[in-house]
């Protein structure tokens, strides 16, 4: 592992705007009220990568609140980075599986959830009945009561 790498990892825990795995469960339901102290509508991008998009797009909708969800913590940290720099305040990003959404939002709480870029890599263990991305749309889709997934 580069030492970049670990040093981003360590950067990450001090971002007021990364919330790593369980650290986000307790906002579940609450995410507009106490992370982003407002009633403005969530919107998540899924598999977020760097975070250019997630960024870029609550600059343009400052009027919604943004969280990019993605499990790698290194990616993770260029977007959160840019948004502190830049004073971008309704943007978060949340590190954790896309499997385990459900254990972080409640139903009706997420507006939008934009898939852009996944990483087409599926588990370790491939799933034999459908391709990755398609039973994680399927799961988001079940679990989630909004209807626009772009």
């Amino acid at each position: 592992m580069g030492k970049d790498k670990l040093r981003r990892f360590a950067e990450i825990d001090t971002f007021s705007n990364v919330f790593q795995m369980d650290a986000g469960k307790p906002f579940k339901g609450e995410w507009s009220t106490s992370v982003f102290k407002n009633n403005n509508p969530v919107v998540l991008e899924l598999a977020c990568g760097k975070g250019e998009y997630t960024v870029n797009l609550a600059t343009l909708f400052p009027h919604k609140n943004f969280i990019g969800v993605d499990y790698k913590g290194n990616r993770i940290w260029r977007g959160a980075k840019t948004a502190l720099e830049d004073g971008v305040n309704n943007v978060a990003f949340l590190r954790i599986q896309i499997e385990n959404l459900i254990e972080y939002f409640a139903v009706g709480e997420v507006d939008e959830i934009w898939i852009t870029f996944p990483d087409p890599q599926p588990p370790v263990k491939p799933r034999k009945e459908t391709p990755y991305l398609a039973s994680v749309f399927k799961h988001v889709q079940a679990n989630f009561k909004t209807r626009r997934v772009y």
